[in-house]
């Protein structure tokens, strides 16, 4: 009864929507053609912005941890209580044509702003939710409808964040565990009383939605996210989804959340979404700024690795941005005015990533242009590309007349810095080759002249069901934000002298944990006791194996279900025995 219920909804919201639409046919548009100019764009503003910027992180005059988004949670504030704030959320300082052009300023070509966050208020004139900017504040206005307006008209793609799973304030949403005041209902009927209209009047009634960013799928049955899938889909055709509706709908991006990946994932499409200060939703006493170098870096680095960087900003109850955020967004727009050539458009880099910097790529009528971002310049000193290409050209990109001299190596393009460097977080240097990058391969992992094996921490490869599962902790050289035991680790390397082969690590632990190590048709458990320092790394002992012939093995570690904690796990070392 309740998935038909729920079909009945689907297809009246689809034929009221369709019923607007022009009667003329539409070709139907390719994934790649969807998602050209989001893959172009490689820069966007996420905003978080709600009742929940009133309390400010704070509650009863106790600040409450985690995000400023999350202080109804955290301070187990009941919904009636909760919905008070809302008599104070007054954002007359809101100016939808200002907030747009700071983040155009920026250099964003696309805005994120959340429509209903885990608290249920909506930000926008829900006709089914009393609990609304509109309806529920003093303000009686509706945000998002002036935000896309201003959108529309200064040329910035427009999107709508939506949590469909948590809702705090419907007694069918989940996670208020804390208000025993509630009288529940099945999570089916907060889906047909509350998430699918407001997802319907969202893609109907706020023009072009070039975006649509689900949040914490939690445990709704499949009908229910299909439901929320074919209604965005159908709405808005030409619509960008992430990868959080649920578990079975990948989505057309990958999203990663405040932490950059060290390599470039293997999907096509990913972001990055990072606040720029500590919290995503305002917070009175968080001053955690990321430094303009920072930022910068970050955007280059996400640039180089084909990702695109949705940074988060925070307006606080009275609709403004705090000086130092908007400080920061202009500083970026001047950097951007002088090298977006070399954000806008590219490519991943095709290069190992350099200690100099990062590198990013065009590439047209088989040739390519890369933009190196020196973020180390020494005036006199040599940067390296590992790549095997004649060079036609090479210059800075702020002044083409300024040219630098490059020579071929074994090691790659040698590329002389010469004169002081144009900027000071990170210059520009254009190279163009002869024919597209040709990498100089990767030296294989093999035995030393003692026999001897090391398996770098930095050359790993990762498996996992969950982004990103672990990576290379670059501060400590070492495997970490291993935080899913499902995710395995794993070296691929050629042995040339067989024997038996002692392994080793160092490694440090909060709490015990326990993995699987298997070698050549063999696997056994090895024990990691807790350590008492996270920088002071412990002597690890994995056992013997035997390799019995030349070749090329795997060495994996995966965790053992139910045993596993995070670890930090350094270099492994095979020592042949002698």
């Amino acid at each position: 009864m309740k998935t038909n219920l729920i079909a009945i909804l689907f297809l009246m919201m689809t034929l009221a929507s369709c019923s607007k639409k022009a009667t003329s046919d539409v070709r139907q548009i390719t994934d790649e053609e969807r998602m050209e100019w989001w893959q172009d764009a490689r820069f966007g503003m996420f905003i978080h912005w709600g009742v929940f910027s009133v309390p400010a992180g704070f509650y009863k005059g106790v600040a409450q941890t985690n995000s400023g988004e999350w202080i109804m949670n955290k301070g187990k504030i009941p919904i009636a209580e909760y919905e008070k704030f809302a008599k104070e959320f007054n954002p007359t300082d809101f100016d939808a044509k200002a907030f747009v052009g700071l983040a155009k300023e920026a250099g964003m070509k696309y805005i994120v702003i959340t429509a209903k966050h885990h608290d249920g208020f909506s930000m926008f004139h829900s006709k089914c939710n009393p609990f609304n900017i509109v309806d529920a504040t003093p303000f009686k206005r509706d945000v998002l409808k002036e935000l896309s307006v201003e959108c529309q008209k200064q040329g910035i793609r427009f999107g709508f964040y939506y949590s469909q799973a948590q809702d705090w304030n419907h007694p069918g949403g989940i996670g208020n565990t804390w208000d025993k005041t509630i009288k529940r209902v099945s999570s089916e009927k907060y889906i047909l009383e509350k998430a699918l209209p407001e997802v319907n009047q969202l893609l109907t009634e706020y023009g072009p939605i070039s975006i649509f960013w689900w949040d914490t799928p939690r445990d709704m049955g499949k009908e229910v996210v299909d439901s929320l899938y074919r209604v965005t889909t159908a709405l808005q055709p030409a619509i960008i989804t992430n990868d959080r509706l649920g578990e079975e709908y990948p989505g057309d991006h990958k999203t990663y959340e405040r932490r950059i990946p060290y390599r470039a994932p293997k999907d096509k499409y990913w972001e990055e979404c990072m606040p720029i200060r500590g919290s995503w939703g305002h917070r009175s006493d968080d001053r955690n700024y990321k430094s303009k170098t920072t930022l910068i870096h970050n955007l280059v680095d996400i640039a180089s690795k084909g990702g695109n960087y949705l940074l988060n900003v925070g307006p606080t109850a009275q609709g403004t941005l705090l000086p130092e955020t908007v400080e920061r967004l202009k500083y970026m727009g001047q950097w951007m005015k002088r090298n977006s050539e070399s954000i806008y458009g590219t490519q991943a880099s095709p290069c190992t990533q350099p200690e100099w910097g990062r590198v990013t790529m065009k590439t047209n009528d088989n040739e390519a242009t890369l933009y190196l971002n020196v973020f180390k310049w020494v005036d006199g000193g040599n940067i390296v590309v590992d790549l095997k290409n004649n060079v036609k050209s090479c210059y800075l990109l702020e002044d083409n007349n300024r040219t630098f001299v490059t020579e071929s190596s074994e090691d790659g393009i040698v590329l002389k810095l010469t004169g002081e460097a144009r900027d000071t977080v990170s210059t520009v240097v254009v190279l163009k080759l002869a024919g597209l990058p040709s990498r100089l391969p990767l030296k294989e992992i093999g035995q030393d002249d003692k026999g001897n094996i090391t398996l770098l921490a930095e050359r790993a490869e990762f498996q996992s069901l969950d982004a990103p599962g672990a990576e290379y902790d670059v501060e400590f050289n070492c495997i970490g934000s291993w935080n899913h035991e499902k995710a395995k680790v794993y070296w691929t390397f050629n042995v040339k002298e067989a024997g038996v082969f002692t392994i080793e690590s160092g490694y440090t632990a909060e709490k015990k944990s326990k993995f699987t190590l298997s070698l050549a048709g063999q696997s056994g458990d090895v024990t990691l006791a807790p350590t008492k320092s996270k920088k002071r790394f412990k002597k690890l002992n994995m056992g013997e194996f035997t390799i019995s012939k030349a070749g090329e093995y795997t060495l994996s570690i995966k965790p053992v279900i139910g045993e596993w904690n995070p670890v930090l796990l350094q270099n492994i070392q095979l020592n042949r025995a002698k």
